[in-house]
């Protein structure tokens, strides 16, 4: 049983306290950008960025990043304030998790894959002040930008960034060029430290289980914990060449903008996954580590044979989400790439887990290894406590790997609450653990394994989809009565999404209909890709069995299968 017992505090005064001060000589506010300026004071002239025909140095980085945050100073930007992204995985992208915090703003990192109606509800809950933005995302932030204005709310500045490897369609909306704001600042700008390194660095949203989504706040403290507690669980040496496979988006690219600082490794830039660029970027620079969602690798398991050619070196990869399947670990196995695989969420800066492999796991038949390393895994070591309990009770559950409860984390690397949502976030933090909402097992060693996502949550290519929110656009179609999303099984995606749909007497609609409805609503990744008509499962209250659906589809999937 987990149970947590107060220490008794000493009556005498603590000798160890007297006369020893904490001054500004002895003690400094965390952060990660403090990394940044590590790896341009002892390595300046080393490679740091690679995008194109572009090479960039530590010492030009940080130049580059200081010119960000004067330049965003002298518009007014400062402590408190937002700063919103709307950019895939370029420089730019990599300078505004420098340059941001050193205003002491919060970098709101935007899903580009969100429609412009989200992308409003986001500027206008977070207050952005400015936002830099891609040109190939100009269109959909044009949209958002004209949704807040016809509803009456605060503008933001639109910076266009222009990145010369995008030769696609956009235009300029903004008031002036990301190069040209840049010019206007100095890179000699002296970096501000958070006062308090509890401070907010960072501000992601989540989808959570709601249609609106959830802005979950996280400080310059669990930042650089868990900048550092990937280095440790992932042992990465000093100067890593590191493949941005993972949108940077994504939890603020799970810390790796600040851990590869820290190594004093190589950003190898990619503006999308392809799998014939990613072989040939791992080629050209002897890319050594990247990560994704399972997606991502079973991409590069399915291409030709042919894109692979050339690769000698070991790649160190890193999985999250579901649990890597045997033929995902054999085919890294194929390609000689390494795979680790990680456990997280938003709320925890992204992976907080790791499965760490044991060295007697390879004396093991293949399918107990796949068995160990398909597991969630331990804490990391900056984190303190993850455990699965029973939400009631709060006790810790036999560690039988059979009875499940829910998975918790505590610690620094938790973010400090969901913004503007007080509610939500004592419930996230009752009985002082952060509720993940996952259910899982234990095993006898400690090991976390998940077995089900409490709230109908969706993860499909890496990607978290609200069944609720789904429903709520096809219930928005006339013809629909009743309806519930699930998760189907997908050998590409992981995850996608399956609408049952009960119609209303005498209405006829179309799959195709309802699925061209839904496109006119949600981001497209959203969106069903299947329909079934039929008559819902409900109790005697009405309530949908969405539970008799999923084991449905499982059912099915394991006949198909």
């Amino acid at each position: 049983m987990n149970t947590i017992k107060e220490t008794p505090m000493p009556t005498h005064p603590n000798p160890y306290r007297q006369g020893l001060p904490r001054t500004a000589a002895n003690h400094v506010a965390l952060s990660p950008i403090s990394l940044v300026d590590w790896a341009a004071d002892v390595f300046p002239d080393r490679l740091a960025v690679i995008h194109g025909d572009l090479r960039l140095s530590w010492s030009q980085v940080r130049a580059r990043a200081r010119r960000l945050a004067s330049a965003l100073m002298a518009r007014g930007i400062g402590e408190g304030d937002t700063v919103a992204v709307v950019l895939p995985n370029t420089p730019a992208m990599i300078e505004a998790h420098y340059g941001v915090p050193l205003t002491r703003a919060v970098l709101n990192s935007i899903n580009t894959r969100l429609d412009a109606a989200t992308i409003a509800f986001i500027l206008q809950h977070s207050d952005s002040k400015l936002v830099l933005v891609d040109r190939e995302f100009s269109g959909v932030v044009a949209q958002a930008i004209a949704v807040l204005a016809s509803e009456g709310g605060v503008l933001p500045v639109v910076v266009d960034v222009d990145d010369p490897e995008y030769q696609g369609p956009g235009q300029a909306i903004g008031e002036i060029g990301y190069e040209a704001l840049l010019a206007q600042g100095d890179p000699d700008f002296a970096s501000l430290l958070p006062e308090d390194e509890w401070d907010a660095i960072g501000l992601n949203y989540t989808s959570g289980t709601t249609g609106n989504p959830k802005g979950v706040v996280v400080h310059h403290r669990g930042a650089y914990m868990n900048a550092l507690g990937n280095v440790l669980a992932w042992s990465l040496p000093r100067h890593p060449v590191y493949l941005w496979t993972l949108p940077m988006f994504h939890c603020n690219g799970w810390c790796f903008p600040w851990t590869v600082a820290a190594v004093a490794g190589t950003h190898v830039c990619l503006r999308k996954v392809d799998a014939g660029m990613i072989f040939e970027l791992i080629r050209a620079h002897r890319v050594s580590h990247y990560c994704g969602a399972p997606i991502v690798h079973a991409t590069l398991i399915a291409a030709p044979e042919a894109l692979r050619q050339g690769i000698e070196h070991e790649v160190q990869c890193m999985v999250a989400g579901a649990a890597p399947p045997a033929a995902m670990i054999a085919g890294m196995q194929t390609l000689g790439f390494k795979l680790t695989h990680v456990y997280g969420l938003t709320e925890v800066y992204g992976p907080a887990a790791v499965c760490m492999p044991h060295e007697a796991w390879g004396e093991l038949p293949i399918g107990d290894q796949v068995d160990r390393h398909a597991r969630q895994g331990v804490r990391y070591q900056l984190q303190q406590g993850l455990t699965v309990m029973d939400p009631q009770t709060m006790a810790e559950v036999p560690r039988d790997g059979q009875t499940m409860g829910e998975v918790m984390f505590r610690g620094n690397i938790v973010m400090k609450g969901y913004l503007k949502n007080e509610a939500a976030t004592l419930e996230a933090f009752r009985d002082g653990w952060f509720h993940t909402g996952d259910l899982g097992v234990l095993h006898a060693d400690g090991y976390v394994k998940l077995k089900d996502r409490a709230k109908d949550i969706i993860i499909s290519g890496g990607e978290n989809i609200s069944s609720i929110e789904v429903e709520d656009a096809l219930y928005r179609h006339p013809a629909v009565m009743a309806c519930a999303v699930v998760a189907k099984p997908d050998a590409k995606w992981g995850e996608t999404p399956l609408a049952f749909v009960e119609l209303r007497p005498g209405a006829s609609v179309s799959a195709d209909e309802l699925l061209e409805h839904c496109r006119g609503l949600l981001a497209r990744f959203k969106c069903p890709r299947e329909v079934r008509f039929a008559e819902l499962p409900k109790t005697s209250t009405g309530k949908i069995q969405k539970h008799l659906l999923r084991a449905q589809v499982k059912s099915a999937s394991a006949i198909e299968g």
